[in-house]
């Protein structure tokens, strides 16, 4: 893996991002002795976590022989995941398509677009899920034309964040007690999760939810009736934690008049978070910002 890398340099940039340790301001909590520290993954060069996944699943698949030259990368994403197949498609020189819900926010398509990305809409009532059943439609009717990487099913995902964001986080916060995050593809958390509680197994691994509507953008609802990713391993979360939309935007908001400018589900993550440091008063709680804050002028989030 480290070979592939090395041939292109600008996928060095991709990984190896602060922790740093929040102040929550006491309007928004008294989280008493406790701590939360954040891993900055919005500083992935395009800009957000998940930039370490698909580097993974496709410098796998050009190794093993299934990506070959002339095939085009294709995928069903809500925006951040399309913007890492966008940007290093373009620097592998592979064409994208990516299939997405039409109410993608107009600051990602313009970077998916600025790479060369060729995207297709799915009506966003019918949920992201649509977006998954099109992605697949599209491979069956024409399997040569594509490589699906399927981001969804492809252990290449979590074992992205196996054996680099988990390392990365266990050199940088040993004393970890608690990890707070939610469910996308369930890359991230099954990844870290499985790593950290290999370490130590008191670690307390938290995975969010929240209600269906108005949604947080990156996240799937986890709730009978929707597509549950096959890269989500259930089994390495301890507690399940529903959290207000709402009230994410607006711990969004405060962290950003704090100076940190992350976008919705990092403001997802941190109120997870927050609401474990709150019950508690106690122990150093980990959680993710998974992308920028500018991905979201043109959504409700930010007012």
């Amino acid at each position: 893996m480290q070979d592939f890398i090395d041939k292109y340099p600008a996928l060095k940039a991709i990984g190896n991002t602060p922790l740093v340790e929040l102040d929550i301001p006491n309007e928004i909590a008294d989280i008493g002795e406790a701590s939360i520290y954040a891993k900055f993954e919005h500083l992935n060069p395009g800009g957000s976590i998940k930039d370490r996944p698909v580097l993974r699943m496709l410098a796998e698949a050009i190794i093993d022989g299934i990506l070959t030259p002339g095939k085009t990368i294709l995928d069903a994403t809500s925006g951040n995941a399309g913007i890492a197949y966008a940007m290093i498609g373009a620097i592998l020189g592979y064409p994208v398509e990516l299939v997405m819900p039409e109410n993608a926010s107009e600051e990602r398509k313009k970077r998916l677009i600025a790479h060369g990305a060729n995207l297709v809409f799915t009506d966003a009532q019918k949920g992201y899920d649509e977006a998954l059943y099109e992605v697949k439609r599209r491979f069956q009717k024409n399997p040569d034309k594509y490589f699906y990487c399927d981001q969804y099913s492809n252990l290449n995902n979590p074992l992205a964040h196996y054996e680099t964001t988990a390392v990365e986080l266990l050199d940088q916060a040993p004393f970890i007690t608690h990890f707070v995050a939610g469910v996308g593809t369930g890359g991230t958390i099954s990844g870290i999760g499985r790593r950290l509680k290999e370490t130590n197994p008191d670690i307390e691994i938290i995975c969010i939810d929240f209600e269906e509507w108005p949604g947080v953008e990156g996240l799937k609802p986890l709730s009978d009736g929707h597509i549950i990713p096959e890269t989500f391993d259930k089994s390495v979360v301890d507690q399940m934690l529903t959290i207000d939309t709402l009230k994410a935007y607006k711990v969004s908001s405060a962290m950003a008049e704090k100076g940190m400018f992350a976008g919705q589900s990092s403001g997802a993550y941190l109120l997870g978070a927050i609401e474990i440091a709150r019950s508690l008063k106690s122990g150093n709680i980990v959680t993710i910002f998974n992308d920028i804050g500018e991905r979201y002028f043109s959504t409700s989030m930010w007012g």
